[in-house]
């Protein structure tokens, strides 16, 4: 199943301001669940993929502040199931 959560044409202002909030929700999830979690794994391993959306967050600021004109995004999620 796919979900086409984003397929539009954005301002510079405002493609930073979606992609912004959007890596925030994710962030706020993966801090939710290390204040949840007491296995100490489980905690560096969020806290890696919360440095990693940061960082891709600032390379897609820096990216699309540098563009001159709309910015087009398009993001698809897919959902599978594991079973056979």
């Amino acid at each position: 199943m796919e979900l086409h959560l984003i397929n539009g044409q954005f301002s510079t202002q405002e493609a930073i301001t979606l992609l912004t909030e959007m890596i925030a929700v994710k962030i706020k999830y993966h801090e939710k669940k290390i204040i949840d979690n007491h296995y100490e794994e489980d905690v560096k391993m969020r806290e890696q993929k919360i440095k990693l959306l940061q960082n891709e967050l600032a390379e897609s600021r820096n990216y699309i502040q540098n563009q001159s004109g709309n910015i087009n995004i398009k993001g698809t999620i897919n959902i599978e199931t594991n079973e056979k």
